[in-house]
């Protein structure tokens, strides 16, 4: 890899990673598992060492990954709430002591070490004055937190008055939602049938409820927290860190249990002690964390501007268990795509019990050779998603595994993808298709039928009452009501909500009825270039095609689908239904009406967020890629490959005074 090319790559890097930080710490939504982030953060860190002079003040691996939320007041943190360093092996565990025992050995002093559980929570601040808890908040990027004292009150493991007067006490923890409350919330969203999120795991399911804006409902979670480190205190000295964890515990604080060790073995022994004791603890670990113990010392050793240099997290790989391989279930999604399951014995994977997995299509299969009755390695990606690793040996007699060349729903002859390694069914009516259709047609993203869950349109579905999405708006409140679990309140709700429904703009409606490839973001350019449906109706393919993001395959999806039998029954159904079709493109100005820009390296004052929205407001559109179709590049300091490509195309270049002079006319 050349320079130019590790350049590409960095930013590359750093928008995903940027990107991946704003699911997991803003959204509370993880949108890729801990190992993966873990990989690319690791990556990234290689390049930037290779290449020093590539790397900005502004990267992920020099900051956390927070940010303070506007629903909170924000808090400065006067004591960085800094992250750890995370290290993957044995090897990394033994430079970080190497480095420990030989930069103090300068000094004339060895350390002793503390081994303790890494809980995967939220980390908080806790702060008294005079003894009284006056007030909490979270980490942030380490320097700005949130306000959220009234909802850490409602976690009876605070305390709110401690038994020493002290006149500043500052104490960091972890905030966490126990197994056993996680799964008991989980079964509650699913059993609602009413489309709500789901929690993936327990800390984010900690980070959501501690961010509620009405705290009833975060006491209701039943959060709990652990005590891990004093931040600041006046009045008070300590000379180790294990000392100060007594000191919380006398003052009524509950507290992570550590260890002392002194060599390597005894270390990499707790290590592996509580690695192997992960799965009883009451809350998720990822890993252990490695710190020195001695306060003094640490202040020998310091800090980076993002980790201090006296800990370590040692990330613990995903846990694997072999188990046998009872069945392949078959299921049909809403494009048609049959989908194999795993089912397998169950087995007890990051606390929680497992028996089913995605196999994703017959590639997958077969690459792995996996057969019914085999035993397989089976894990959970990044602690949430259970996934089928390996077949290990195969059952007597086993034969290979293909999927039907049927449709277990329908029975239609099922058809190989040509551009995707998919087995689908290829009939529009097939029942499966249908219901899991109504489902995304009513879905939040979509016509936002609030009561329309999954429950609710399986027994509309059984009952014949539902056959298409059209068919919801010739619900009648009875109808609803006489299915299971559904009183005359429930029925009433549902029916105005589906009478509210039929208010939603085009873009909604052109992603509800489920065109291959068309998402929430391309159906509004569709509605955003062509503004009505008719309009949408009668654009040919190449017309479609001059839409920026839009390829020739799903140029092709929208046209055919707007001539296919199927969508022009919906389509016309939904017309004599009463829904208003009609879309009005939302935008504060017109100066960028049409224009589409591509943001790069560091603005003066703007941040990129700030940036894409006054793009948008002035009916510009942003993309993430330079092409021919980018009228303007917007670029700042370190702009990378992106300001190389649009030089070469001859786009304009702006600064970012530049952009606001457009902006404002």
């Amino acid at each position: 890899m050349d320079k130019s090319q590790a350049k590409a790559r960095i930013d590359e890097l750093t928008s995903e990673i940027e990107r991946h930080n704003h699911s997991y710490y803003d959204l509370d939504d993880p949108s890729v598992s801990d190992y993966e982030y873990d990989m690319l953060m690791r990556e990234l860190k290689a390049l930037e060492a290779e290449y020093p002079d590539l790397a900005s003040e502004n990267s992920p691996t020099k900051h956390v990954g927070g940010a303070a939320s506007a629903a909170f007041e924000p808090v400065i943190h006067t004591v960085q709430m800094a992250s750890l360093q995370d290290v993957f092996s044995r090897e990394e565990v033994s430079a970080f002591t190497l480095r420990t025992r030989e930069a103090l050995a300068a000094e004339g002093e060895k350390p002793l070490f503390t081994v303790e559980p890494k809980i995967d929570g939220l980390s908080v601040s806790l702060e008294y004055r005079d003894g009284v808890f006056v007030r909490g908040s979270t980490r942030g990027d380490g320097f700005t937190g949130e306000d959220v004292t009234a909802n850490l009150k409602t976690i009876r493991s605070i305390p709110m008055r401690i038994k020493t007067s002290l006149p500043f006490l500052e104490v960091r923890g972890e905030v966490y939602m126990p197994r056993k409350v996680f799964d008991e919330l989980v079964a509650e969203q699913l059993a609602s049938g009413e489309g709500k999120k789901v929690f993936k795991n327990p800390r984010n399911a900690a980070a959501g409820s501690l961010r509620q804006k009405d705290s009833k409902i975060t006491a209701s979670r039943k959060l709990d927290i652990l005590i891990f480190n004093i931040q600041q205190c006046e009045g008070r000295t300590f000379v180790t860190h294990r000392e100060s964890l007594d000191f919380l515990r006398a003052e009524g604080f509950h507290t992570i249990d550590d260890y002392a060790v002194d060599t390597d073995k005894e270390l990499f022994d707790m290590i592996d002690r509580i690695g192997a004791e992960r799965d009883g603890y009451p809350y998720d670990i990822d890993g252990a964390v490695i710190k020195t113990d001695d306060f003094s010392q640490r202040e020998l050793l310091g800090s980076t501007s993002k980790y201090p240099k006296w800990a370590v997290a040692f990330k613990y790989p995903p846990e694997e268990k072999e188990t046998t391989l009872l069945d392949i279930e078959v299921n049909v999604g809403r494009t048609g795509v049959l989908t194999p399951t795993a089912v397998f014995e169950p087995v007890q994977l990051a606390g929680t019990e497992v028996r089913r997995a995605v196999l994703h299509n017959q590639e997958f299969i077969s690459e792995r050779d996996i057969r019914i009755g085999d035993t397989i390695v089976v894990r959970k990606a990044g602690e949430i998603i259970p996934e089928v690793l390996r077949s290990v040996r195969h059952k007597d007699g086993a034969e290979p595994y293909f999927l039907p060349d049927v449709c277990p729903a329908c029975g239609e002859h099922t058809l190989r993808d040509e551009d995707e390694a998919a087995v689908r069914c290829p009939n529009p009516e097939c029942p499966a298709q249908s219901y899991r259709n109504i489902v995304h047609f009513c879905s939040k993203g979509a016509m936002d039928i609030e009561g329309l869950g999954e429950s609710v349109i399986a027994a509309l579905t059984d009952s014949g009452l539902v056959k298409t999405a059209a068919d919801i708006y010739s619900l009648e409140a009875a109808d609803i009501a006489a299915l299971d679990r559904m009183g005359d309140k429930s029925a009433s709700n549902i029916i105005a909500a589906i009478e509210k429904s039929k208010s939603a703009p085009l873009d909604r409606v052109i992603f509800g009825i489920g065109i291959r490839g068309i998402g929430a973001a391309t159906a509004k350019l569709l509605c955003d270039r062509f503004g009505t449906l008719e309009a949408i109706e009668a654009a040919t393919a190449e017309e479609i095609s001059r839409i920026d993001g839009f390829g020739s395959v799903l140029s092709e999806n929208v046209f055919a689908a707007f001539r296919n039998e199927h969508y022009i029954h919906l389509i016309n159904s939904l017309r004599e239904a009463g829904l208003s079709l009609s879309y009005e493109k939302k935008t504060a100005a017109d100066t960028l009406n049409g224009k589409t820009f591509v943001l790069t390296g560091t603005l003066p004052t703007l941040k990129r967020d700030e940036a894409k929205r006054l793009i948008e407001e002035a009916g510009g559109k942003v993309s993430g890629s330079v092409s021919k179709k980018t009228d303007y590049v917007v670029a700042g300091e370190e702009a990378g490959s992106k300001l190389t490509k649009a030089q070469e195309l001859g786009i304009a270049i702006l600064s970012e005074d530049e952009l606001l002079g457009l902006i404002n006319g």
